[in-house]
């Protein structure tokens, strides 16, 4: 996520949708370029978290005691979780810090992938020199592991639509393994080349599926957001 002193981020017009809601949880549809959080800079007072404890006027009600167990990046849309109490929260910090959650994301890269499927090795390491950014890093790195299956290769320029699992949950693991094959996502602002992101005026990666255990009930729950990308 993109949040440093000098960050100022563009006003985003896009509506937080609310998919499913109950006493403990919400699951929400977030908007591309919307940060998780509130940044430090009071010009970044707009997040997710922000819309949820205040409302979005005419659009969605107050919840006032919402908290963020699971955060986008500020570029990347789709579905998120929300605790709706400490409790509910607790119990999801559990299951994200535990890795039994599953997340699958829908993504555009640059160029046609050689292979329809496979899997991505690559340990990512803090970069303190370029932050936000990480790097690769087979020395400091911590496992970084991510599953693709190409779903359809466009032409008229040549473009991969992957469906992605990510196997770990490190800072930009999608990103970062992206460029790794030497496909960056289009519209990445940290780590594609500069001709991949002017194809495309977003992060073209998406939250499609988020798959949970109830933190009250103990129910398989599955969020799903369809992806808006269009080609």
């Amino acid at each position: 996520m993109i949040i440093v002193d000098d960050f100022v981020a563009p006003r985003c017009e896009g509506v937080l949708d609310i998919l499913y809601q109950d006493d403990d949880l919400l699951l929400i549809n977030k908007p591309s370029g919307l940060l998780s959080l509130s940044g430090k800079n009071p010009l970044n007072w707009d997040s997710v978290h922000y819309r949820l404890v205040h409302g979005q006027p005419g659009i969605t009600p107050a919840f006032p005691t919402a908290k963020l167990p699971h955060r986008l990046d500020f570029g990347t849309s789709g579905v998120m979780v929300v605790a709706l109490n400490a409790v509910a929260a607790k119990q999801l910090n559990k299951q994200f810090q535990a890795a039994t959650i599953n997340k699958r994301y829908l993504a555009v890269l640059a160029g046609w992938l050689p292979e329809s499927q496979g899997q991505i090795r690559a340990p990512i390491a803090k970069d303190p020199a370029l932050f936000p950014r990480v790097k690769i890093c087979h020395h400091t790195g911590k496992a970084a592991i991510t599953d693709y299956v190409v779903l359809q290769r466009l032409t008229q320029p040549q473009r991969s639509v992957v469906q992605f699992t990510p196997l770990t949950g490190r800072t930009h693991q999608l990103r970062l393994h992206s460029l790794s094959m030497g496909h960056p996502i289009l519209g990445c602002d940290l780590y594609s080349q500069a001709h991949s992101e002017v194809m495309a005026d977003r992060l073209l990666l998406h939250a499609s599926d988020l798959y949970f255990v109830h933190p009250t009930t103990g129910k398989p729950m599955h969020g799903h957001s369809p992806s808006l990308f269009s080609f």
